[in-house]
């Protein structure tokens, strides 16, 4: 034997069933499906929660209390360790240079994540923030720098389309 004779662990590779090819395979007639019944048909199987046609637990209980899911609001993280290392002094934070320093992703429209600032990490240079929204205690650790912060949100988010007024009205 040479040490470049490499072959598989035993049980590593294992042939395909192949079913339906006659009683003698082992995995003929019903070819492992049982008898009759719809899960033996082709294409017979059903979803996760039937209860073979009787009204589903989960449509039979009430929809109760409320979700804040749909409402929910989304935020790009930033920490200001993160902001200490790729920035100089003076230097702006806005969303435009974030994105170009690769610490956020710039989405366009209704996509668009606003940014907020956490207090994460340490900062000893004065910066201007010009962000969405920044912690109690990062916006305290920006100040003790030196630096300023202006929270603006409009930059962050586009306004909604207003909904059109007189449409779908019968008559007027």
């Amino acid at each position: 034997m040479h040490d470049f004779n490499l072959r598989a662990p035993a049980g590593a590779n294992k042939k395909k069933r192949i079913v339906g090819r006659g009683q003698g395979s082992g995995r003929g007639t019903t070819s492992g499906k049982g008898n009759k019944g719809q899960n033996a048909r082709s294409g017979g199987k059903t979803y996760i929660g039937f209860e073979g046609g009787q009204m589903p637990l989960y449509r039979r209980l009430a929809q109760r209390g409320f979700s804040n899911h749909p409402f929910k609001k989304d935020w790009q993280v930033v920490n200001l360790g993160e902001i200490e290392k790729l920035y100089e002094a003076s230097e702006v934070v806005d969303i435009d240079s974030l994105y170009k320093k690769g610490l956020i992703r710039k989405g366009k429209g209704p996509k668009a994540l606003p940014v907020k600032i956490l207090a994460t990490g340490e900062l000893t240079k004065k910066l201007s923030f010009k962000v969405g929204s920044a912690s109690a205690s990062a916006k305290e650790m920006i100040e003790k720098a030196g630096g300023e912060i202006a929270l603006d949100p409009p930059l962050n988010r586009m306004p909604r389309p207003k909904k059109k007024k007189g449409k779908g009205k019968i008559n007027g």
